[in-house]
């Protein structure tokens, strides 16, 4: 009998840290792609954030005019930064482009004043580029507003997809995560199935019977979250050191939330499919449980 008894014991332990492990390997893929989908969301705003609108000024326009504009544009919510090109920076500029004095072949600077503008990440799509346009061009002294239609509209294109692809594909893991996670834990549960008849031969309530495995569940999660925590750290460390040309989030405040995210999702996981195994196994006839 006491062969037996240990036994099971141990067969329960066993069962119990192959599946706080299980949870916690889930915790940490699904903080590890998090955050690399938190990355991959940066860079995208990055990019939008990157494209250049030229607004060219009129020469006949004053300068306190010209750099009154600056003001104006500043206050437009939609507006990142705003950088005021001279003419002679701008003809500066395209010397060192071309690599040859084009004022001299043109016995002058024909080059205009202008802006550099950079739209926020959430107004860099075109139409938000095409409404920014068409108030601007409204402006005294504003002759023409210059950006690339085409690499606009492909940036843009491709930056959605790509956001889409990368939200599905989190979606599906967490999805494929819970499914596999429900199935350790109920196995977790049935290792203990012994322990639930024995309860309830002897009369205990189904409160009675569930109030251990909650507990058990909820030191589970927090377990699990632990270990995935520890793991999380030292993937964030070793990327910053082994590939120090990425710029990698590192944003407290991201990675709190993450840390913060993996204890609650590891919390409500084995809470939630403790609670369903155990009245699943409280239901069925003790006989029945052997064959489930």
């Amino acid at each position: 009998m006491g062969k037996k008894s240990n036994k099971i014991n141990r067969k329960v332990r066993n069962s119990y840290i192959v599946s706080t492990i299980s949870v916690a390997m889930v915790l940490f893929l699904l903080s590890s792609v998090s955050y690399l989908i938190l990355n991959a969301l940066s860079a995208t705003q990055s990019i939008k954030e990157s494209v250049v609108i030229h607004m060219i000024l009129n020469d006949k326009l004053p300068q306190e005019d010209k750099i009154a504009l600056k003001d104006k544009l500043i206050e437009l919510n939609t507006v990142k930064s705003v950088v005021y090109i001279t003419k002679d920076k701008a003809a500066e500029e395209f010397v060192e482009y071309i690599g040859g004095d084009f004022e001299e072949f043109l016995e002058g600077n024909p080059l205009p004043d202008s802006y550099e503008i950079n739209m926020m990440a959430e107004n860099s799509d075109m139409s938000s580029v095409e409404k920014f346009e068409k108030l601007v061009m409204e402006w005294d002294g504003v002759d023409e507003v210059i950006y690339q239609k085409n690499v606009l509209e492909q940036i843009t294109s491709n930056i959605n997809k790509f956001n889409l692809v990368l939200l599905m594909f989190g979606g599906m893991l967490l999805l494929i995560s819970l499914i596999l996670l429900n199935n350790t834990i109920r196995v977790s549960i049935y290792a203990k199935r012994h322990i639930i008849s024995t309860m309830k031969l002897v009369g205990a309530t189904k409160w009675f019977i569930q109030r251990p495995f909650i507990w058990g569940g909820i030191k589970q999660g927090i377990v699990a979250a632990t270990i995935a925590t520890i793991m999380f750290v030292g993937l964030i460390a070793g990327l910053h050191e082994g590939l120090p040309d990425i710029a990698f989030l590192s944003n407290n405040v991201y990675i709190a939330m993450i840390v913060g995210g993996m204890y609650a999702l590891g919390v409500t996981i084995s809470l939630l499919f403790t609670t369903i195994a155990v009245s699943k196994f409280i239901r069925m006839h003790s006989n029945d449980m052997n064959f489930y």
